[in-house]
């Protein structure tokens, strides 16, 4: 993990995907759904008490599936299946064919032939795409890129030592 430059802390903005306790500190996850390191990432993350902000950096020269796929966990958040959605990606990142994506949404309840005309949909693409030009423009240069709730951006995933010292300290605040 690299220590980069500081931002200003995180912000929540009203169509960001936000998990975990209320009041904790924010940390805000630029992810790519085809990247090991961001899937230990969010394993990582989801074990300590902050409050998780996940944006998209598609990194396509990596990954060609990488922008469909972040396009469909959009057209899933339609659905109110967001953050099932992430989990299900990250936990079989082998699988991220379409058939794939369809027994995923069949097995989370969700409508495939909406999700399917949502993942057509330009303005998922669009809010993909724009929250990717936000994270190169901070500087990422790999996935994830994490800004703590300090404002410190970290490049890579982040080490359970260091998310347990922020677990610990949303604990006593």
């Amino acid at each position: 993990m690299t220590d980069l430059t500081s931002a200003s802390a995180p912000h929540l903005r009203e169509h960001d995907h936000v998990r975990g306790p209320e009041g904790a500190p924010v940390v805000v996850v630029y992810a790519d759904f085809t990247c090991g390191p961001c899937a230990l990432a969010a394993l990582r993350l989801a074990q300590v008490p902050l409050r998780v902000v996940h944006r998209h950096l598609v990194l396509r020269r990596r990954d060609r599936r990488a922008e469909p796929v972040a396009i469909a966990a959009e057209a899933a958040a339609r659905q109110g299946a967001f953050w099932a959605f992430h989990d299900a990606l990250f936990s079989d990142q082998g699988r991220l064919d379409d058939p794939h994506l369809w027994q995923r949404c069949e097995a989370l309840g969700l409508d495939v032939d909406a999700f399917e005309l949502d993942r057509r949909d330009q303005a998922l693409a669009a809010r993909v795409a724009g929250e990717t030009r936000e994270a190169l423009r901070a500087g990422a240069a790999t996935t994830p890129l994490l800004i703590l709730p300090d404002g410190t951006l970290q490049q890579g995933a982040p080490s359970a030592a260091m998310l347990a010292a922020l677990g610990a300290r949303a604990a006593d605040s």
